[in-house]
Protein backbone atom coordinates (compact mmCIF):
# COMPACT_ATOMS: atom_id res chain seq x y z
CA UNK A 1 0.00 0.00 0.00
CA UNK A 2 1.67 3.28 -1.07
CA UNK A 3 2.15 6.14 1.32
CA UNK A 4 0.23 9.28 0.47
CA UNK A 5 2.75 12.09 0.38
CA UNK A 6 1.14 15.10 -1.26
CA UNK A 7 4.18 17.37 -1.42
CA UNK A 8 7.77 16.98 -2.64
CA UNK A 9 10.43 19.23 -1.12
CA UNK A 10 13.79 18.86 -2.84
CA UNK A 11 17.35 20.06 -2.70
CA UNK A 12 18.94 21.58 -5.81
CA UNK A 13 22.73 20.97 -5.99
CA UNK A 14 23.45 17.28 -6.38
CA UNK A 15 19.80 16.38 -6.95
CA UNK A 16 18.68 18.62 -9.81
CA UNK A 17 22.28 19.07 -10.90
CA UNK A 18 25.33 16.94 -11.51
CA UNK A 19 27.30 16.11 -8.34
CA UNK A 20 28.87 19.00 -6.44
CA UNK A 21 32.25 17.31 -6.06
CA UNK A 22 32.54 16.91 -9.83
CA UNK A 23 32.02 20.65 -10.27
CA UNK A 24 34.51 21.47 -7.51
CA UNK A 25 37.15 19.21 -9.06
CA UNK A 26 36.61 20.80 -12.48
CA UNK A 27 36.95 24.30 -11.01
CA UNK A 28 40.13 23.47 -9.08
CA UNK A 29 41.70 22.03 -12.21
CA UNK A 30 40.61 24.90 -14.47
CA UNK A 31 41.87 27.59 -12.09
CA UNK A 32 45.03 25.68 -11.18
CA UNK A 33 44.25 25.73 -7.45
CA UNK A 34 46.06 23.36 -5.11
CA UNK A 35 43.31 20.83 -4.29
CA UNK A 36 44.90 19.68 -1.03
CA UNK A 37 44.96 23.23 0.32
CA UNK A 38 41.34 23.77 -0.73
CA UNK A 39 40.15 20.58 0.96
CA UNK A 40 42.07 21.42 4.11
CA UNK A 41 40.48 24.86 4.29
CA UNK A 42 36.99 23.48 3.67
CA UNK A 43 37.45 20.79 6.31
CA UNK A 44 38.42 23.43 8.85
CA UNK A 45 35.67 25.85 7.86
CA UNK A 46 32.93 23.23 7.87
CA UNK A 47 33.92 22.46 11.46
CA UNK A 48 33.62 26.16 12.30
CA UNK A 49 37.35 26.74 12.50
CA UNK A 50 37.56 30.37 11.37
CA UNK A 51 37.20 32.26 14.63
CA UNK A 52 38.08 35.91 15.02
CA UNK A 53 36.99 36.75 11.49
CA UNK A 54 35.05 39.87 12.41
CA UNK A 55 31.70 38.51 11.23
CA UNK A 56 30.37 37.38 14.60
CA UNK A 57 30.46 33.72 13.59
CA UNK A 58 32.93 30.87 13.75
CA UNK A 59 31.45 29.27 10.64
CA UNK A 60 31.72 31.39 7.52
CA UNK A 61 30.09 28.71 5.37
CA UNK A 62 26.96 28.75 7.51
CA UNK A 63 27.01 32.55 7.50
CA UNK A 64 27.22 32.58 3.69
CA UNK A 65 24.37 30.10 3.39
CA UNK A 66 22.17 32.23 5.67
CA UNK A 67 23.02 35.39 3.73
CA UNK A 68 24.83 36.93 6.71
CA UNK A 69 27.90 37.77 4.63
CA UNK A 70 28.02 38.79 0.99
CA UNK A 71 29.33 36.32 -1.59
CA UNK A 72 32.08 38.76 -2.61
CA UNK A 73 33.29 38.95 1.00
CA UNK A 74 33.32 35.17 1.26
CA UNK A 75 35.27 34.96 -2.00
CA UNK A 76 37.93 37.32 -0.65
CA UNK A 77 38.26 35.39 2.60
CA UNK A 78 38.47 32.04 0.83
CA UNK A 79 40.91 33.24 -1.84
CA UNK A 80 43.24 34.50 0.89
CA UNK A 81 43.46 30.95 2.28
CA UNK A 82 44.10 29.22 -1.05
CA UNK A 83 47.05 29.10 -3.42
CA UNK A 84 47.68 28.12 -7.00
CA UNK A 85 49.71 25.04 -7.82
CA UNK A 86 52.47 27.39 -9.00
CA UNK A 87 52.43 29.13 -5.62
CA UNK A 88 50.65 32.25 -6.82
CA UNK A 89 47.57 33.95 -5.34
CA UNK A 90 44.05 32.85 -6.24
CA UNK A 91 41.84 35.49 -7.90
CA UNK A 92 38.87 36.19 -5.64
CA UNK A 93 36.46 37.98 -7.95
CA UNK A 94 33.93 35.65 -9.51
CA UNK A 95 35.25 32.61 -7.63
CA UNK A 96 31.83 31.23 -6.69
CA UNK A 97 30.61 31.57 -10.26
CA UNK A 98 33.61 29.60 -11.48
CA UNK A 99 33.15 27.03 -8.71
CA UNK A 100 29.63 26.18 -9.89
CA UNK A 101 30.16 26.77 -13.61
CA UNK A 102 30.03 23.09 -14.51
CA UNK A 103 26.85 22.30 -12.58
CA UNK A 104 24.72 20.58 -15.22
CA UNK A 105 20.95 20.19 -14.89
CA UNK A 106 19.51 16.70 -14.45
CA UNK A 107 16.65 16.94 -16.93
CA UNK A 108 15.06 13.71 -15.69
CA UNK A 109 14.56 15.16 -12.20
CA UNK A 110 12.93 18.31 -13.59
CA UNK A 111 10.68 16.11 -15.70
CA UNK A 112 9.67 14.00 -12.69
CA UNK A 113 8.77 17.11 -10.68
CA UNK A 114 6.66 18.45 -13.54
CA UNK A 115 4.86 15.12 -13.88
CA UNK A 116 4.21 15.02 -10.13
CA UNK A 117 2.71 18.49 -10.18
CA UNK A 118 0.38 17.54 -12.99
CA UNK A 119 -0.89 14.73 -10.76
CA UNK A 120 -1.71 17.12 -7.94
CA UNK A 121 1.50 16.85 -5.88
CA UNK A 122 2.82 20.18 -4.63
CA UNK A 123 6.55 20.86 -5.07
CA UNK A 124 9.08 23.10 -3.36
CA UNK A 125 12.77 23.77 -3.88
CA UNK A 126 14.79 23.98 -0.62
CA UNK A 127 18.40 24.92 -1.31
CA UNK A 128 21.40 26.07 0.70
CA UNK A 129 22.88 28.83 -1.43
CA UNK A 130 26.51 29.90 -1.72
CA UNK A 131 25.49 33.03 -3.60
CA UNK A 132 25.49 31.01 -6.81
CA UNK A 133 23.09 31.57 -9.65
CA UNK A 134 20.07 29.34 -10.18
CA UNK A 135 18.33 28.41 -13.45
CA UNK A 136 15.21 30.28 -12.37
CA UNK A 137 13.71 30.09 -15.84
CA UNK A 138 13.14 26.37 -15.16
CA UNK A 139 11.52 26.87 -11.76
CA UNK A 140 7.95 27.88 -12.77
CA UNK A 141 7.37 24.54 -14.50
CA UNK A 142 8.92 22.53 -11.66
CA UNK A 143 7.94 24.23 -8.40
CA UNK A 144 5.00 25.73 -6.58
CA UNK A 145 7.41 27.38 -4.11
CA UNK A 146 11.11 28.19 -3.92
CA UNK A 147 13.06 28.54 -0.65
CA UNK A 148 16.69 29.72 -0.94
CA UNK A 149 18.64 29.76 2.33
CA UNK A 150 20.34 33.12 1.82
CA UNK A 151 17.00 34.76 1.00
CA UNK A 152 15.26 33.57 4.18
CA UNK A 153 18.15 33.75 6.67
CA UNK A 154 18.04 30.05 7.53
CA UNK A 155 19.87 26.97 6.31
CA UNK A 156 19.51 23.21 6.26
CA UNK A 157 19.51 21.27 8.53
CA UNK A 158 17.99 23.92 10.82
CA UNK A 159 14.42 22.89 11.71
CA UNK A 160 13.11 26.38 11.00
CA UNK A 161 13.89 26.24 7.28
CA UNK A 162 12.16 22.87 6.91
CA UNK A 163 9.13 24.28 8.73
CA UNK A 164 9.16 27.27 6.39
CA UNK A 165 9.18 25.01 3.33
CA UNK A 166 6.30 22.96 4.74
CA UNK A 167 4.35 26.18 5.30
CA UNK A 168 4.98 27.14 1.67
CA UNK A 169 3.47 23.92 0.28
CA UNK A 170 0.54 24.05 2.76
CA UNK A 171 0.59 20.28 3.28
CA UNK A 172 0.93 18.56 6.70
CA UNK A 173 4.55 17.69 7.47
CA UNK A 174 3.86 13.95 7.61
CA UNK A 175 2.54 14.13 4.02
CA UNK A 176 5.74 15.75 2.70
CA UNK A 177 8.71 13.88 1.22
CA UNK A 178 12.14 15.51 1.29
CA UNK A 179 14.93 14.71 -1.19
CA UNK A 180 18.60 15.55 -0.61
CA UNK A 181 21.98 14.06 -1.48
CA UNK A 182 23.36 14.86 2.00
CA UNK A 183 22.40 12.30 4.62
CA UNK A 184 22.28 14.58 7.66
CA UNK A 185 19.83 16.88 5.88
CA UNK A 186 17.57 13.92 5.16
CA UNK A 187 17.81 12.76 8.78
CA UNK A 188 16.84 16.24 10.00
CA UNK A 189 13.73 16.22 7.79
CA UNK A 190 12.75 12.74 8.96
CA UNK A 191 13.18 13.84 12.59
CA UNK A 192 10.57 16.52 11.92
CA UNK A 193 8.08 13.97 10.56
CA UNK A 194 8.76 14.00 6.82
CA UNK A 195 9.47 11.02 4.62
CA UNK A 196 13.11 11.12 3.52
CA UNK A 197 14.81 10.12 0.28
CA UNK A 198 18.60 10.09 0.14
CA UNK A 199 19.23 10.86 -3.53
CA UNK A 200 21.76 8.80 -5.45
CA UNK A 201 20.41 8.92 -8.98
CA UNK A 202 17.30 10.04 -10.82
CA UNK A 203 15.95 6.57 -11.52
CA UNK A 204 16.14 5.39 -7.92
CA UNK A 205 14.52 8.62 -6.71
CA UNK A 206 11.79 8.30 -9.36
CA UNK A 207 10.90 4.83 -8.07
CA UNK A 208 10.82 6.03 -4.46
CA UNK A 209 8.58 8.99 -5.37
CA UNK A 210 6.15 6.66 -7.10
CA UNK A 211 6.09 4.54 -3.95
CA UNK A 212 5.61 7.28 -1.37
CA UNK A 213 3.31 9.54 -3.40
CA UNK A 214 1.25 6.85 -5.11
CA UNK A 215 1.80 8.36 -8.56
CA UNK A 216 3.22 7.25 -11.91
CA UNK A 217 6.36 8.89 -13.26
CA UNK A 218 7.79 8.12 -16.67
CA UNK A 219 11.28 6.65 -16.74
CA UNK A 220 13.54 9.12 -18.54
CA UNK A 221 16.58 7.80 -20.39
CA UNK A 222 19.73 9.90 -20.03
Amino acid sequence: MPQTCRAIITDWGGVLTSPLLDSIDAWLAADGIDPDVYRGVMSTWFRGGHGGNGYGTDNLIHALERGEIAPAEFESLLAAELRLLNGGPVPAEGMLGRMFATFLPVDAMYAHLGQARRQGVRTCLLSNSWGNGYPRDRFPAAFDSVVISGEVGMRKPEPEIFAHAVDQVRIPVEECVFIDDIEHNVRAAVDLGMVGILHRDAEETRARLEEVCGIRLDAISV
